[in-house]
């Protein structure tokens, strides 16, 4: 019952060498291919909490607008109608006793996936006031019109984030 040398099975080393080369070229493939894919879903992150913080803040001037039309309240000159910053989207609004409840525009202000916050730090947006310019790189401090990510990273499209 003595084995033989060419019935033997197992791998040889020209075949283990063959399919570690295989097994890198699929690697060299797929990771570059799985670094795309990662950073597209967070650039739609970052599309869609812009547009749902950008959309809260539409909602929160057309409330005020309402309230004035209705004559709940007296604009003020000085006032855009504007919220003074992102945390009155979430805590609410009566604007000034017009509506009986505070009127809430987010559960939660969303992160910038692009700078995410560290540790317990709330999520950090570059905001801009209704009197800033378009491009202003500092906020004017008198309401939220408009925000922007402040990470200085480009896109896949080759667009700054914070031109968004």
């Amino acid at each position: 019952m003595g084995r033989r040398l060419g019935t033997q099975r197992g791998v040889t080393l020209v075949e283990l060498v063959v399919t570690v080369s295989i097994l890198a070229l699929l690697a060299s493939v797929v990771l570059p291919l799985s670094w795309m894919t990662g950073q597209r879903v967070r650039e739609l992150e970052l599309r869609r909490n812009l547009r749902i913080i950008r959309t809260a803040i539409d909602d929160y001037k057309k409330a005020y607008d309402k309230a004035v039309e209705e004559r709940k309240i007296i604009a003020a000159a000085a006032k855009s109608g504007y919220p003074k910053d992102l945390e009155t989207l979430v805590t609410g609004d009566d604007f000034g006793g017009a509506y009986r409840v505070r009127q809430r525009f987010l559960r939660r202000i969303p992160p910038d996936p692009m700078n995410p916050p560290r540790g317990n730090d709330p999520p950090a947006w570059g905001l801009r006031s209704y009197s800033d310019s378009p491009d202003a790189g500092t906020w004017g401090r008198e309401d939220v019109f408009d925000v922007y990510s402040l990470s200085n990273g480009v896109s896949i499209d080759g667009t700054r984030y914070r031109d968004w």
